[in-house]
């Protein structure tokens, strides 16, 4: 074999002094650093006193403990080298023992070129495989932490739209309050509605673990809460239930699935009840089997008469409701049956 270009630092561990003395020969020859002990206590003091090893290569027989005995408080330190177990060549069992209790290889042992050179061959292994163990690590670390540096930069940015889009809405209702016409108004709490349905997803992320999903059932209720502050204001407004399945899905379909609930709720509201007739608007959101899911929204109003396209209004709302059920890749059908109007929405989780 090549000299090493890089010494290997061994601490080699045997009572056999003749063994250690070729043992110490050979290797240094071809590029090894060897440090014999005498037995096990000597090696676990060499080990504990500050030198650094590469690789220890360890004899089972010694004399008051044997390697098996010794191996555990070799591992025991801290960041201890691999070890590479020297046994007799009718010691199988002993070798598969050393194995199991942590050792890195095994070498039949005797005192021919052989011993030396599979000696060598193990011990190069067993060194390897460390250094390619922590490289492993260290590019494991690096990217937990590029993540975790990403995470916390989504995290920031979502907390920083939603922000904005508190701002917006915000300026929004300053400027309701500046304007006499009724229709205005609406119309601006309706663009208010919208907004709010989006910052709702961006509040959840970056006050949840996880950036890439969103509890819907839990999104939808508090979406719900703020719809009946927001849309409900004169008494005998309708009431809006939910009734939800717990559901994750993913940011885009949350934002896609929240603006879609606000239009079909903003236009019951408006539509289904004469004003202060009360009534219930339900929101149903249900998993369907084969990953996909049902979201519903039902009244028991006059249901769309003669306007067969969808609900009423300006129009508006039917387009974003369509835009946002494209991007979902599906579209939003109305059940003829029903007494009022039931919307209804089939989805891919």
């Amino acid at each position: 074999m090549e000299p090493l270009t890089t010494p290997l630092r061994l601490l080699y561990i045997d009572d056999d002094r003749g063994l250690s003395r070729l043992v110490e020969k050979e290797l240094g020859r071809q590029g090894f650093a060897v440090t014999c002990a005498a037995d096990g206590e000597a090696g676990l003091e060499c080990l504990k006193g500050g030198q650094v090893f590469d690789v220890c290569a360890l004899d089972h027989y010694m004399p008051e403990r044997d390697g098996l005995d010794v191996l555990p408080d070799i591992l025991a330190l801290p960041d201890p080298p691999p070890v590479v177990y020297v046994t007799g060549a009718q010691e199988g069992r002993i070798a598969v023992a050393a194995l199991r209790a942590g050792a890195a290889d095994y070498v039949i042992k005797d005192v021919s070129e052989d011993f030396t050179s599979l000696l060598r061959s193990a011990i190069e292994d067993a060194h390897n495989r460390r250094r390619l163990q922590r490289e492993n690590e260290t590019a494991q670390d690096e990217i937990r932490m590029a993540r975790d540096r990403a995470e916390a930069m989504l995290r920031e940015v979502n907390h920083r739209v939603g922000n904005s889009l508190q701002l917006v809405s915000s300026f929004i209702s300053l400027q309701m309050r500046q304007l006499a016409d009724g229709a205005a108004r609406d119309a601006l709490r309706e663009a208010q509605a919208r907004i709010e349905a989006v910052a709702h997803v961006h509040r959840r992320l970056y006050t949840s673990g996880d950036m890439a999903q969103v509890a819907m059932d839990e999104y939808l209720r508090s979406l719900i809460e703020e719809l009946s502050v927001s849309l409900g204001r004169e008494d005998n407004a309708p009431n809006l239930t939910l009734d939800a399945d717990p559901m994750n899905v993913g940011t885009d379909q949350a934002v896609s699935l929240g603006v879609i609930v606000t239009e079909l709720v903003t236009n019951a509201v408006k539509y289904a009840y004469e004003p202060g007739q009360g009534g219930e608007i339900r929101i149903h959101l249900k998993a369907d089997g084969d990953g996909r899911a049902l979201l519903t929204v039902e009244d028991d109003g006059p249901g769309l008469g003669d306007q067969s396209a969808g609900p009423k209004g300006t129009g508006l709302g039917s387009k974003i409701v369509a835009a946002m059920a494209g991007g979902l890749r599906s579209r939003v059908s109305f059940d003829d049956a029903h007494k009022g109007v039931r919307a209804q929405l089939a989805f891919d989780l």
